[in-house]
């Protein structure tokens, strides 16, 4: 499990309905949200903000939820990777880029019906 750190630094992001953060660990670039208190659309919602932030390989962005947003991955499956890991409280998300473009994933629909 990734924590996020004290020394995270708040990210404003536009349209999100909860914080977002920035962090660097081992080289790595990562974003974190939390939607685990949120209900739907916003896990999805905010899943789709914080992929835009993706950019390059060695970033990564992290979303904490209640559960597993399986309605998103096969939305997003050809231009990222991710991995679950179930928590106590919910699962971790940790998705990143397979190549430094996201092409196919269609961004504007955020409707979580899965």
């Amino acid at each position: 499990m990734i924590k996020i750190p004290e020394d995270a630094k708040k990210m404003a992001l536009e349209d999100s309905s909860v914080e977002f953060y920035n962090f660097t660990l081992n080289e790595v670039e990562y974003f974190y949200f939390d939607t685990s208190l949120c209900s739907a659309p916003e896990p999805m919602v905010n899943a789709l903000l914080g992929l835009q932030l993706l950019k390059k390989k060695n970033q990564r962005l992290i979303m904490v939820n209640h559960q597993a947003p399986g309605g998103l991955f096969p939305r997003i499956a050809e231009d990222f990777t991710y991995d679950v890991l179930t928590l106590d409280t919910g699962v971790q998300v940790v998705f990143a880029l397979k190549n430094d473009l996201s092409e196919n994933t269609d961004f504007n629909d955020n409707s979580c019906a899965g």
